[in-house]
């Protein structure tokens, strides 16, 4: 047999299977069913893109991921706030298991990212580094209509489907901040540059200081895009 031919064989049995999954003729745990809603409190794994990707265009599907989050949040009508910059499938988040400087406004999908961000990247960094978690998140906003610097294009501000993170504050009262603390070399400086990673792992455009001087006091991430972690 060919490899061109098996590799075909493998696709078709791939392609079967899936649609066994699919219509329910194949029982598999619901972390590794592509078509189960995503559950915040599960372990990311290679499949948690795919199932960000489906809470798009689906608000109750992803409103339904929210519910197994630690996010206070209450769900908006699609809107038009500026002319222009329409925001659709949102919610606004006024907390979870950390405080937030203000409450925000966000795309549901944006919404569940940050919760899975919070729960398995930003709380285990925090661990890791300090032993202790954080509790509180300052951020500069989500919801800007405006357009991305020096370009013509829509920045994913204007539809609230991004988050700029500015800083930390650790539950003995350490604060932690992208400007202040993302050149050092100590154990703040380390924590912001697992957070970086950690984001770069959840959202789908991650920009940190390392990206351009715009971003020397905030890690921007977004839910836009093809991908990009700088």
């Amino acid at each position: 047999m060919t490899f061109g031919r098996f590799f075909l064989l493998l696709l078709v049995a791939l392609a079967g299977f899936a649609y066994a999954v699919w219509r329910g003729h194949v029982d598999v745990p619901a972390e590794w069913n592509p078509w189960a809603p995503l559950d915040i409190r599960e372990t990311p794994n290679l499949l948690t893109s795919f199932k960000l990707q489906r809470l798009q265009q689906d608000r109750a599907l992803c409103e339904q991921a929210l519910k197994t989050s630690d996010l206070n949040y209450v769900a908006v009508p699609d809107s038009t706030p500026q002319s222009g910059c329409p925001v659709e499938n949102a919610v606004r988040v006024s907390g979870s298991a950390v405080r937030f400087n203000n409450a925000f406004l966000a795309t549901c999908p944006l919404a569940a990212a940050y919760a899975l961000f919070e729960r398995h990247g930003m709380q285990p960094a925090a661990q890791r580094v300090f032993g202790q978690p954080v509790v509180r998140v300052d951020h500069f906003g989500s919801f800007a209509c405006r357009n991305i610097a020096r370009s013509n294009r829509r920045s994913q501000h204007a539809s609230a489907n991004a988050l700029d993170l500015a800083g930390f504050r650790l539950e003995d009262g350490t604060r932690i901040t992208v400007a202040r603390d993302w050149k050092g070399d100590d154990d703040k400086a380390r924590f912001l540059r697992e957070v970086k990673a950690a984001a770069c792992n959840v959202f789908k455009i991650t920009l940190s200081p390392e990206y351009n001087a715009a971003h020397h006091d905030h890690f921007h991430v977004d839910m836009g895009g093809f991908g990009m972690c700088r």
